[in-house]
């Protein structure tokens, strides 16, 4: 099942996606929230009569480096011996069709395609046998960079968690094996990235059990898993636009920071 989360007439709803074709895509709307039980409501809406939000807001988002090789060795990196984390902010999220703003204290702002896992119950030290239970589905993600800052800063906190630098969507896909998908990013209709979530380095399994070591994942909260070779860079007036194989295309203009 996707699950969307909009807004319509100033009201902001969860919503079932149906249908196959684009243009054709209805919403009904969910009772309740989806991360406990919940029902459909038979009220339908046209997808291009709502406001798509972001799918999920995050108490965290906890994003992995450098989980892909070539990615790696495109910047000059090592590959970790074990999973390597950073925190994104929860301001730093946006949704599909909103704009990146290109921060004022950058010169080189970069794309990165990620597969993100949203977390659908409160979970500590998960057991690799149960990482699946505490899955609630996923979603594209876009860890937006600020490359000159991540370079020359010694921690990442501005580089990658300026406001808008964490656009996730369109909707969370609940039904779906990650083991295998194509990720890949366009800029202006060009296609820059092309990978396949086989290709990481470390599994879900691996990403989960590492961070739930260390603290508490609560429902709603986002983990990017990494980004395939092929980053670059982004400039005001770019549409960028992240499609992942089985769930969707999360897309964003980019603009001058006001």
């Amino acid at each position: 099942m996707r699950i969307a989360r909009f807004s319509i007439d100033g009201n902001v709803a969860f919503g079932a996606v149906e249908g196959d074709k684009p243009d054709e895509l209805v919403l009904d709307i969910i009772k309740g929230i989806p991360f406990a039980d919940y029902e459909l409501s038979g009220t339908k809406v046209p997808l291009s009569k709502v406001r798509l939000l972001p799918p999920v807001l995050p108490n965290k988002v906890v994003a992995f480096g450098r989980n892909y090789a070539e990615h790696a060795r495109e910047l000059g990196n090592e590959v970790p011996d074990a999973p390597f984390a950073f925190f994104k902010p929860a301001t730093s999220v946006i949704g599909s069709g909103d704009a990146i703003q290109y921060p004022s204290f950058s010169e080189d702002l970069h794309h990165e395609a990620e597969l993100a896992v949203v977390i659908g119950r409160l979970c500590r030290e998960v057991p690799r046998e149960r990482v699946k239970d505490v899955i609630f589905g996923y979603t594209c993600a876009n860890d937006v960079t600020a490359r000159d800052v991540q370079k020359r800063e010694k921690q990442w906190a501005r580089a990658k968690g300026f406001d808008t630098a964490c656009p996730l969507g369109p909707w969370v896909e609940t039904d779906l094996d990650p083991s295998d998908l194509t990720i890949q990013l366009t800029v202006n209709g060009g296609q820059r990235q092309l990978g396949r979530t086989s290709e990481m380095i470390n599994s879900i399994e691996d990403l989960i059990v590492n961070i739930t070591e260390a603290m508490t994942l609560l429902p709603g909260d986002v983990i990017l898993t990494g980004t395939p070779a092929g980053v670059g860079p982004l400039n005001v007036g770019d549409e960028v636009a992240v499609t992942i194989e089985g769930i969707g295309t999360l897309t964003n203009k980019v603009i001058k920071r006001g």
